[in-house]
């Protein structure tokens, strides 16, 4: 008489982790996700972003069963993270099993207040699936079963960058590297191309940024788009008609790369392990925007894909997307719809959003409009605070 084998049980993480393991779920809400981009991310991205997932046919598989990959990629520098957004959502449409998919840490910042969320649709982003990036979050989600992780691990500093750093990977956390090496598990880069054009020639102070940091915004890009974002509020999330290509790289294995036990590993062992990193990263990405990089919005393309979706206009020009993101919420959120369809084709369409929902129109003020989005922003915001 045969007996099934048990599979034996995965070992348990310390008790902090434990008590700290509510934040798989706390705010992620894979119907927000699904709802989200069957309304809205599909058609943007289909028209404005024409995004491209280069070299993922095969979908990296965890090296190490027990551990979730690390996807690590390049920031767009002085950009509303749609860099971010895109990918993600062109990864939960095309990835065969929802497992594979990446969860990221996103920084404090964008959570910290209303503000920084697309539109101000409220926990935007932990509702995607972002958890804070805090030390401990990080070491607990490398126990997370269902999906993998990722992370951009140049951190503010990355989308802080001004254009005259496009492409250039600012220095990484060593984190990345410290668990890596202390759960064997790999690194899997891959690099976000045409990104810098979301906000072309817009440049960074440190002085600057270090003060807008203080309100809830991690960088003040100072370049063409500042004067419309006084005049049009609306422009603060705005992007351009980048091409965005997202192009995965050569799996990194840092726990190969030193003979010292995680014990014996240093301070300064980490940041030159990361350094290390860091140069690989930026050889594989010169090589990706070589490749993709030389025509950022291929306007020709752009103009044919608004004519094939011309019956959804004006809903794929950033002008309507506060309208857009705005209805989004009072259904999803206010109403509590589930997997309800948008008619974005219908006449008037527009219109009835902006009369379902005033608040849009304070996106359209010129100075003025920037108080009560400024007083929605940051009521109950965190910023200061401990996460």
């Amino acid at each position: 008489m045969s007996t099934a084998s048990t599979p034996p049980a995965l070992p348990q993480p310390p008790p902090t982790i434990r008590a700290n393991q509510h934040i798989y779920s706390d705010y992620f809400e894979e119907d927000f996700v699904h709802t989200l981009d069957n309304n809205i991310l599909q058609l943007l991205d289909r028209v404005w972003f024409r995004s491209r997932l280069v070299g993922f046919e095969n979908f990296p598989e965890r090296n190490n069963p027990e551990r979730p990959l690390i996807f690590a990629s390049n920031h767009s520098g002085m950009a509303f993270p749609w860099d971010a957004i895109v990918a993600l959502a062109h990864m939960w449409r095309t990835l065969p099993a929802q497992q594979g998919l990446p969860r990221p840490l996103s920084a404090p910042l964008l959570s910290q207040s209303t503000l920084m969320n697309p539109f101000q649709v409220k926990d935007f982003w932990k509702k995607c699936g972002c958890v804070d990036a805090t030390t401990l979050n990080f070491e607990t989600m490398m126990y997370y079963q269902d999906h993998n992780l990722m992370l951009y691990p140049e951190g503010v500093p990355g989308i802080g960058k001004g254009f005259n750093k496009k492409y250039e990977l600012q220095r990484l956390a060593s984190s990345m590297v410290r668990h890596s090496i202390a759960h064997r598990t790999d690194v899997v880069p891959f690099y976000t191309i045409n990104g810098e054009y979301l906000n072309p020639y817009a440049y960074s102070w440190e002085w600057l940024n270090n003060l807008s940091k203080k309100i809830g915004i991690p960088f003040i890009p100072l370049g063409p788009i500042v004067l419309l974002v006084l005049l049009q509020p609306w422009s603060f999330y705005m992007a351009y008609p980048a091409q965005l290509t997202f192009v995965l790289g050569s799996r990194i294995r840092p726990y190969e790369m030193t003979d010292k036990t995680p014990a014996e590993l240093t301070r300064e062992d980490y940041t030159a392990l990361s350094e290390q990193v860091r140069q690989r990263m930026q050889t594989e990405m010169d090589a990706a925007v070589a490749k993709y990089g030389q025509q950022p919005y291929r306007w020709r393309e752009l103009w044919q894909r608004m004519k094939e979706n011309w019956r959804y206009f004006p809903f794929f020009l950033p002008v309507a997307w506060p309208a857009l993101f705005q209805e989004f919420e009072r259904q999803y959120v206010r109403h509590g719809r589930r997997n309800f369809k948008m008619q974005l084709d219908k006449p008037g369409a527009w219109l009835r959003m902006v009369w379902n929902n005033p608040f849009t129109l304070a996106f359209f003020i010129p100075i003025l409009g920037w108080i009560p989005i400024a007083i929605r922003g940051y009521r109950g915001h965190r910023i200061g605070k401990k996460v």
